[in-house]
């Protein structure tokens, strides 16, 4: 195991005072009580990372995260004393999962790096906010506020996000050292953060690191590709991870046309995001295939039914070049899976968009003749019902299901004559 360097930056804006919280939530009775526990427990906590970047950058928060001076062991103590649920979440690591009203709050002790391995960290209890915040990745991950809504900013996190800026804290090699996992974490806060691109430092250091990447849980890895693809346009994101061999790593040489192809469509089509739709991208072929892939990220079961679907939905209709296409597509495989084909198709962006279009108007059609049919027809028990209603049901798709009740009887009487002629 490695020491844990101690390179920070120096505060590029005031450590404190730079900007104050004026969020609602920060009001939140639920949150008062926690504060309160806390505050008498040893010291008043802040709330830290996340919950305050967003807040000060206009976006939603939907966790919210506190840092306290407190152990760990007596924080769990003033939680239960106080008829609070606690949930030892990671003791060794300082963290307490406090529930109040169904809602989780993490609370973490503050702490600094004694020795990392690129994967886990030993830690040391420490009572001093900066030394704590220095550990952390992105400037603007590393910003506090206390209760009153004072902000500590110790390395320029809110410049660095108004500016839409990723940057590590301190040495970008050091801090990818201590964890890899900062690697991909880093594409996917560009992703969603990032409107300047990194500077050269930083690139050399995240192509410098792949390779450690393989010494990464593939849960972890899964959860921060899911968050990454997740974004509104991950596309710029994406080729600065070409560019350093991170994509290479993930899914092997798969161009990024039908990503981008996709994601324009989406935003043509006004289509929300979908990290599972955005990965059969990369697993359709030229790709590594559902199954592959599936194992590669330990996906959920779910999640691999879904590529597994889509793959074979694909294998099985090559091509959607009309609207008619398209709603034998959706009959065959329903209308979700026919949707995201005709999103990650290679025909022209017309023809799929058109196809798509198509498809929001219209319901899927029941077959309108049954087995119980085919035995008033004639036929007797036996997989010669299941052959005559395949026979019927072909000649009804491919006449774009005009044909009625009344016509599809006819055409199954015509069949088992046939049969039995």
């Amino acid at each position: 195991m490695a020491k844990s360097s101690p390179d920070t930056s120096s505060p590029t804006i005031s450590d404190r005072g730079a900007a104050r919280l004026t969020a609602d939530w920060l009001r939140h009775p639920a949150l008062i009580r926690l504060i309160d526990v806390l505050t008498t427990a040893g010291g008043p906590p802040r709330v830290v990372g996340g919950c305050v970047r967003d807040a000060l950058l206009g976006r939603p928060v939907t966790d919210i995260d506190l840092a306290t001076p407190v152990r760990p062991e007596a924080v769990k103590t003033a939680l239960e004393q106080s008829g609070i649920k606690a949930v030892p979440t990671g003791m060794d690591h300082g963290t307490v999962t406090a529930v109040i009203d169904g809602k989780g709050y993490e609370i973490t002790t503050l702490r600094r790096d004694l020795e990392t391995d690129g994967r886990h960290a030993v830690v040391a209890f420490t009572d001093d906010w900066r030394e704590d915040a220095a550990r952390r990745d992105f400037t603007i991950n590393a910003m506090s506020a206390s209760p009153d809504g004072t902000v500590y900013d110790y390395f320029g996190g809110l410049a660095d996000g108004q500016a839409g800026r990723v940057r590590f804290v301190g040495d970008p090699a050091a801090r990818i050292g201590e964890d890899y996992l900062r690697v991909l974490r880093f594409f996917r806060f560009q992703a969603w953060y990032g409107r300047q691109p990194p500077d050269e430092t930083t690139l050399k250091a995240l192509a410098a690191a792949v390779p450690g990447l393989g010494r990464l849980a593939a849960e972890r890895v899964r959860s921060e590709v899911v968050r990454w693809l997740a974004a509104p346009d991950p596309r710029p994101s994406w080729r600065l991870a070409r560019q350093t061999g991170v994509a290479a790593w993930l899914f092997g040489d798969v161009p990024a046309a039908r990503l981008t192809r996709l994601v324009r469509r989406e935003s043509d089509l006004g289509v929300a995001p979908d990290p599972m739709r955005r990965l059969a991208a990369f697993v359709l072929p030229p790709g590594a295939g559902a199954k592959a892939t599936g194992e590669k990220f330990r996906l959920s079961k779910t999640e691999q039914r879904y590529l597994a679907t889509v793959e074979s939905a694909a294998g099985a209709e090559p091509s959607v070049r009309s609207d008619v296409d398209a709603r034998r597509l959706a009959y065959h495989h329903g209308l979700s899976i026919a949707g995201d084909l005709l999103l990650l198709a290679d025909s022209p962006d017309d023809a799929a968009e058109r196809a798509f279009r198509s498809l929001s108007t219209w319901e899927v059609p029941v077959f309108p003749i049954r087995g119980s049919d085919a035995k008033r027809a004639g036929l007797p028990d036996g997989p010669e019902i299941g052959a005559a209603l395949s026979a019927v049901e072909r000649w009804w798709v491919q006449r774009d299901f005009a044909p009625n009740r009344e016509a599809c009887l006819e055409r199954l009487f015509l069949v088992v004559d046939n049969k039995q002629s």
